[in-house]
């Protein structure tokens, strides 16, 4: 069987190199290259339709890293397998911690890239996150055989469905099947409860209103920046989120 594989690391050299590992390991472990990525961005837009069953993912680049990349790809309904490559060894460490990913050090040695492809697959998206070492950039939608990246820094709320999360932008809405529990711990910086359901963008509060009725204990709702909706406050949050304008 030939296993299709897909680079991604933004410097050219380190590209060229493991498609020449890959040459010289053909013997043991049959490949072809289906495309290539400079970027984290440009990985999740090109690997979908690539076909790739396993992805060479650099760590560190600039922007968008190897492992949120890895966590976007993980949300494909046929998620490729992912081998991470790294010039820190540190990153060696974690791979005991994902211990379903493979860790490739740099200069790439062709029997350990020969052992990995053997073996790669891909790990929970529990222990990805785990790994992560900041926050994501974006949020992922699956959509039929596409990913589309939505710009954390876009959000304006994030309000749990049922099993989804809604998460709205100025210009539209997207569904994700995440915890927004999860979603709450790991964007504490940038979003802030006002409802047992509901997160919005700290950024993007530009007050609050009170509720229409004839309660003589008032009711407030928040207002965002760039959108028409009011979004209930609870009482239990309101003096959270008084103080935040205050």
């Amino acid at each position: 069987m030939t296993l299709k594989v897909f680079i991604v690391d933004d410097e050219a050299p380190a590209r060229e190199r493991l498609r020449a590992l890959l040459g010289d390991i053909a013997a043991e472990v049959a490949t072809r290259v289906v495309g290539e990525a400079r970027h984290g961005v440009e990985a999740v837009e090109r690997v979908p339709a690539s076909g790739a069953e396993v992805v060479l993912l650099d760590i560190k680049m600039p922007g968008m890293g190897g492992l949120e990349v890895a966590r976007h790809l993980g949300a494909l309904e046929h998620a490729p397998r992912i081998v991470f490559v790294t010039a820190h060894e540190r990153h060696a460490v974690e791979a005991f911690e994902l211990n379903a990913l493979d860790y490739l050090l740099k200069p790439v040695r062709a029997e350990r890239l020969a052992a990995a492809l053997q073996k790669a697959s891909v790990p929970p998206q529990e222990r990805l996150a785990k790994a992560a070492e900041a926050p994501r950039e974006y949020l992922s939608v699956a959509e039929r055989s596409r990913i589309v990246l939505v710009p954390v820094r876009d959000i304006l709320f994030l309000r749990a469905e049922q099993k989804y999360v809604t998460l709205r932008t100025r210009d539209r809405e997207h569904l994700v099947e995440e915890s927004l529990v999860a979603l709450e711990r790991e964007f504490a910086v940038r979003f802030v409860r006002i409802h047992r359901n509901c997160l919005v963008a700290r950024a993007a509060i530009r007050g609050f209103e009170r509720a229409p009725g004839e309660d003589e204990e008032a009711h407030w709702l928040v207002v965002l920046d760039g959108l028409e909706e009011r979004l209930p406050v609870s009482r239990r949050q309101w003096p959270l989120l008084r103080d935040l304008v205050t």
